[in-house]
């Protein structure tokens, strides 16, 4: 006779359990659904949970995801980078992936999650969601060079975007805040450099050009550039 599955919600919150022992044959249980299973059901259910509770437990979980599981982890990503409320979460979430660099994770350059990234960016005016979805793009780009060539501007455009935000502050947001865009985007600037040296500069010599640009330029970028190597390129 086979064995019935456990019921996917009964099992989620006996992840927060104190009990190694348990939490072990949780972990194991959920596990092996996910190898046996070929449906998104368990995987969205984790992804719910997480984004709900912030459990480390689900979040370890879904930080080890396999093929083919890859597909509805990213599909289900994308699916909540739509909702404001839960975009934040979710670009943990995905930073947590990244840094774990699975063997799929050159994937996310086909699927909508990167153009979901990659809108938020230009877009999203909550300065929390901003940083994370700025570090997660810097871990990212090295792992889809091949995406360079269809997106290169669009990064670039982050880049102004973000370059200028502690000059306007359009959200009024607090200083630390600020502090902490400014260092992400700081580093932004140099994975962009070190990956596209001449399209960067390319752009860098355009975008400043601008009269409406010149006072990022001064008080922000040319600092940056007057700190680097960078500095003899323009």
């Amino acid at each position: 006779m086979a064995r019935e599955q456990p019921n996917v919600g009964d099992l989620l919150p006996l992840l927060e359990t104190s009990d190694l022992q348990q939490l072990e044959a949780i972990r194991g249980l959920l596990n092996e659904q996910l190898s046996t299973e070929r449906g998104s059901m368990l995987l969205n259910g984790l992804v719910d949970y997480f984004l709900e509770t912030n459990s480390a437990q689900a979040l370890h979980i879904l930080s080890s995801v396999r093929e083919p599981h890859d597909k509805h982890l990213l599909d289900k990503m994308n699916d909540c980078m739509t909702k404001q409320a839960c975009r934040l979460p979710t670009l943990l979430l995905l930073g947590h992936v990244v840094r774990r660099q699975p063997s799929w994770i050159h994937k996310v350059a086909r699927y909508p999650l990167l153009l979901s990234l990659l809108k938020c960016l230009k877009t999203d005016t909550d300065v929390a969601v901003l940083i994370t979805g700025v570090l997660v793009l810097i871990t990212l780009l090295p792992m889809i060079p091949q995406a360079g060539k269809q997106h290169l501007w669009e990064y670039f455009d982050i880049f102004g975007r973000l370059a200028s935000w502690n000059l306007k502050n359009p959200g009024h947001v607090s200083e630390v805040y600020l502090i902490h865009l400014h260092a992400s985007v700081y580093s932004l600037f140099h994975r962009l450099y070190g990956m596209y040296p001449c399209n960067f500069v390319s752009y860098l010599r355009s975008h400043y050009s601008m009269k409406e640009n010149v006072e990022t330029f001064e008080e922000v970028v040319k600092l940056w550039l007057e700190n680097s190597k960078y500095v003899k390129m323009l």
